[in-house]
């Protein structure tokens, strides 16, 4: 019998995953690029092909360099004479556009393969859920935080890109377990898998040197927790410098072979000018001499990479939300956004279970505060990783509200994991059934147990409602996960009324434009398109595709009649400006009469209209 329930949960955990696979797998092959791989696919192949770290080097490599892996099978054509390649710093777009799109190769080959690694990246991650879950709440409820994860609109649709996203979840996540493990279970095979696991997620988001702190406050933690138990503070010191110091070994191997043929003295100018506007100088000017170095070269390239994103960060960037355009930051953006993109089966899970986690979490405070009671401390003995993870939630969250960009949902995907794993232990809590023992009367204890019964199976009826629920909102927006918006803020063709860019539009739908045409546009009319995107317009319509925008004035003046536009460009032209915010009156569409009602639309995110005529 034992074997047979073993079987069952592998079948389960199976279908799960080919489920959740199968929507990525369709999704990757209908969506056309997006912002980030115009950037990290011709990066990834220029580090795998050339071991040279040129370009995009604001992102660590191992996402792309893994995704790069199929590619070196085709024969591809990449454009090393290019003055983007040799002259130019950084020239990861236009690379990205010739590499693609100029160069005689196939782009929809090399997109769908290169995107086969995230999706996998993200399939290992939905069984590493259950599988830690397993140890935490049991076999069969760790499938709740696993179905969780591998249906979250937000995994189906960040899982399927060559982004760093998925990257850093799996990343964080893993160093996390390796670490709990560690403090769990010290011994020298631990400590190398934690530093491993460290240095790792360090090479899949920069994000990832949260995990410093982060480790440090559990060790700290962990160690006024069971000093009753004789652990010495040195043992924690010795263990995290072992980690950080094995962490640091990695990035280094990782980088190492990324500047062989990175010549020195382009490695050198283009750090002075990625990091000439960072400050304190004097950073700036130590990584610029460390890049002229043959031994810290490596080391060089991670920090340049490094501070380039927190000299961005501190710049902001332009983003719409909330009827606002604004390159200042909002303290409520996260909070929203995800009310607005997670769904609301989910919600309603999330936001009982951290309730009832919170209430109990205060009245052990509250013991402890009022009757010197041990109780908490007690709790953190037994529900350490629950404490983990609520610390990582609140670190990770804390430093992305604080940031000044705000970019998009897919930022914050690395707690999810750790949400939906809290979320299910305090469903399954409030499953519990009480200790009967010490009912001695048996008519009692039959009637308890007859009530309890029935509330189990109303509680287990609420549970498959709103699991059925989430399915059906996720697998219903298939396969346009990116542009997911609950049924509260506008749903799936709504929700670009609140917030926009990777959230809704990112440039995922140029290939269904392509789609539209063929089946609405004879051969000789043209099609004004204004597209935000990592795609190329004229290689997908070819004559049919004209390239525009609103300073250029109505396309109908040139005899066109169809104008395509992206939404995110739309908002960015039509929203209320905030702050300091600037945009000239030739960039606002002021001559399209009705913005928001077009004849048609592309996919979710773009806008077709019929100049001329009443839409």
């Amino acid at each position: 019998m034992t074997k047979l329930s073993s079987c069952a949960r592998l079948v389960l955990l199976g279908l799960i995953a080919l489920l959740s696979g199968i929507l990525m797998f369709n999704a990757a092959k209908s969506d056309s690029a997006i912002v980030d791989e115009l950037a990290h696919i011709p990066a990834g192949y220029s580090y795998a092909r050339y071991l040279d770290y040129r370009l995009n080097p604001e992102h660590p490599p191992l996402v792309k360099l893994l995704s790069a892996i199929p590619l070196l099978f085709q024969n591809l054509k990449f454009p090393t004479d290019s003055l983007a390649w040799t002259r130019d710093v950084n020239g990861q777009w236009t690379i990205g556009g010739q590499f693609l799109y100029e160069s005689g190769n196939d782009a929809d080959k090399i997109i769908s393969w290169a995107r086969v690694v995230p999706i996998i990246l993200t399939l290992i991650l939905i069984i590493a859920i259950y599988f830690w879950s397993k140890n935490l709440m049991g076999k069969w409820w760790a499938f709740l935080p696993t179905f969780l994860f591998a249906f979250s609109p937000t995994v189906l649709a960040h899982g399927h890109y060559v982004t760093t996203d998925i990257g850093a979840a799996i990343g964080m996540f893993a160093a996390t377990v390796a670490f709990l493990n560690l403090l769990s279970r010290p011994s020298r095979k631990t400590l190398l898998w934690a530093g491993l696991a460290f240095g790792f997620a360090q090479l899949l988001k920069f994000s990832a040197v949260l995990l410093a702190p982060y480790f440090i406050i559990l060790a700290g933690v962990y160690f006024l927790v069971w000093r009753r138990f004789s652990a010495q503070a040195w043992h924690y010191i010795k263990s995290l410098f072992w980690v950080f110091s094995i962490g640091f070994i990695i990035v280094y191997l990782g980088y190492l072979p990324l500047t062989w043929n990175y010549p020195v003295e382009k490695q050198v100018t283009d750090a002075q000018a990625n990091l000439s506007n960072f400050n304190p100088h004097w950073l700036a000017e130590s990584v610029v001499w460390m890049s002229g170095s043959p031994i810290l070269r490596p080391a060089a390239e991670y920090l340049s990479g490094f501070f380039m994103v927190l000299q961005r960060s501190s710049g902001g960037n332009t983003y719409y939300f909330s009827d606002e355009l604004s390159n200042q930051a909002r303290r409520d953006y996260f909070p929203l956004v995800l009310l607005m993109k997670e769904p609301v089966a989910s919600l309603i899970l999330i936001f009982f279970a951290f309730g009832l986690g919170a209430y109990n979490t205060g009245r052990a405070a509250l013991a402890v505060i009022f009757r010197r009671s041990r109780k908490l401390v007690d709790y953190l003995t037994t529900h350490f990783a629950e404490f983990a993870m609520t610390a990582f939630i609140a670190i990770y969250w804390l430093s992305s509200i604080t940031s000044n960009l705000n970019i998009g949902i897919r930022h914050i995907l690395p707690t999810l994991p750790f949400i939906y794993i809290l979320a299910a232990g305090g469903i399954k809590q409030w499953f519990s059934i009480g200790n009967l023992d010490l009912m001695r009367n048996f008519a009692i204890k039959i009637s308890v147990i007859y009530r309890q019964i029935f509330s189990l199976s109303l509680k287990s009826a609420l549970l498959a409602v709103l699991l059925i629920w989430y399915l059906a909102s996720s697998a219903s927006a298939a396969p346009h996960f990116l542009s997911y918006f609950n049924f509260m803020f506008g749903g799936l063709d709504g929700g670009w009324r609140y917030v926009t860019d990777s959230n809704y539009d990112w440039g995922q739908d140029l290939k269904r434009l392509k789609t539209w045409a063929e089946s609405n546009l004879p051969k000789t009319e043209k099609i004004a398109v204004d597209y935000f995107g990592g795609g190329n317009p004229k290689y997908y319509l070819g004559e049919w595709a004209e390239n525009w925008w609103s300073a250029k004035g109505n396309p109908i003046n040139e005899g066109i009649k169809w104008l395509a536009v992206s939404i995110n460009t739309i908002q960015s032209a039509k929203a209320k400006l905030a702050g300091t915010q600037r945009r000239s009156p030739q960039d606002e569409y002021q001559w399209l009469a009705e913005p928001y009602k077009p004849h048609a639309r592309a996919g979710t995110s773009i806008f077709i209209y019929r100049l001329g005529q009443a839409d």
